[in-house]
């Protein structure tokens, strides 16, 4: 039997720097001035320039998207035993942080128009959990929240938004960036969205004491004395040196990135539209998207497994939609409002490689695969 040739293998995101090297000159100046520690220029504007990217008028760079929600939580108020509306479809590390703070999550289902919480399902939250206080908002996989009915619901009953847009940097709801319509955003720069610090995030608000509080959280609190002075619990979640030069090169390619993203999605919509039972993301006239991943659901007899098991053989990598909350070992205990939208993304759902290293040739690889499975 004649030896199966190895190829590359096809990540479904991975870290990508920029040709020009901007990453490099950065991280370079962090080590020739030895500021490698959480404090230095890389740190200061990354932070300036991130904001005005987003357009939003402070931000603090922290250890990770993670870090950034709980700081937010604390911002707004967020105390044990107090009530936190969740989408619930998301990665646990949205709702990991309402624990953190020994919160209470209501998880809420999505609108099948954005994939993202449905504000109908919201208000019903609002009508049966009246003393909520503090919603979550995700952008995911690129795609915009509903923002207006979600912020017009949220301002009428005077509770906090916080909007996860760990994966939607570069996304804009009518114009304007995601991230910015709340009391706070979060950004996350791990390694497979769509800019990279290796790992980390970043609290944005227009909201000066509230971010400059939750940098001072983000050094253990630790008071402007001459010795170690603690007047309240910190965390270790300031974000290094050498990290932030890291983005600070990258948020000059994060344009390019967003253009290789669509171009990735557009690809494959053009390739794979006319298989039985497919369908892509939603698309709406108010949404620009960053295409973080290009996702698709499969309503026919091909499902996402046999697309997952046929790429993995081929050494492609792909997943599953993010299993919802209310359905996690974890948080079963837990509240949801809604009906079966988040459950039914999750049982048909399946994110193709995304990398924006990719060539043509290699997303052609990747349609000739799923394209087999419907011969």
């Amino acid at each position: 039997m004649a030896e199966k040739i190895k190829v590359d293998k096809i990540f479904l995101a991975s870290p990508h720097m920029s040709d020009e090297g901007y990453e490099k000159e950065y991280v370079e100046e962090a080590f020739k001035t030895n500021w490698i520690a959480p404090l230095g220029e890389n740190v200061d504007n990354f932070e300036v320039e991130l904001a005005q990217k987003v357009g939003s008028k402070h931000a603090t760079a922290l250890s990770s998207g993670t870090a950034a929600i709980h700081l937010a939580l604390k911002a707004v108020g967020v105390e044990e035993g107090d009530i936190v509306f969740c989408p619930t479809l998301t990665f646990s590390a949205t709702a990991n942080p309402i624990m953190y703070q020994h919160a209470t999550p209501v998880f809420i289902d999505s609108d099948s128009k954005t994939w993202n919480m449905d504000p109908i399902a919201l208000e019903e939250a609002f009508q049966k959990y009246p003393d909520v206080k503090a919603v979550l908002v995700v952008h995911l996989y690129g795609l915009s929240a509903d923002m207006d009915a979600i912020m017009e619901i949220c301002n009428r009953y005077n509770v906090p938004v916080i909007e996860d847009a760990a994966e939607s940097l570069g996304t804009f709801y009518k114009g304007q960036h995601t991230g910015t319509f709340g009391d706070y955003g979060i950004f996350s720069f791990n390694g497979n969205k769509i800019i990279t610090t290796s790992g980390g995030g970043m609290l944005v608000s227009d909201d000066e004491e509230g971010i400059s509080k939750a940098r001072f959280w983000s050094t253990q609190s630790r008071e402007k004395e001459r010795h170690y002075e603690h007047k309240e619990i910190g965390f270790n979640y300031r974000m290094s040196n050498v990290a932030a030069g890291i983005g600070r090169g990258q948020l000059k390619v994060l344009d390019d990135r967003v253009a290789k993203k669509t171009y990735i999605y557009d690809f494959y919509k053009k390739e794979l539209s006319d298989l039985e039972g497919i369908e892509f993301m939603p698309s709406n006239v108010w949404d620009q998207p960053n295409y973080w991943l290009s996702v698709i659901t499969l309503n026919g007899k091909v499902r996402p497994l046999d697309v997952m098991e046929a790429l993995e053989a081929e050494n492609i990598e792909s997943r599953p939609v993010w299993k919802p909350m209310h359905l996690q070992p974890f948080f079963n205990e837990y509240n949801y409002v809604g009906g079966n939208v988040s459950e039914e993304l999750f049982e048909n759902g399946i994110c193709l490689p995304s990398d924006t290293k990719m060539t043509d040739v290699e997303l052609r690889r990747v349609c000739m695969v799923i394209k087999s499975l419907w011969k």
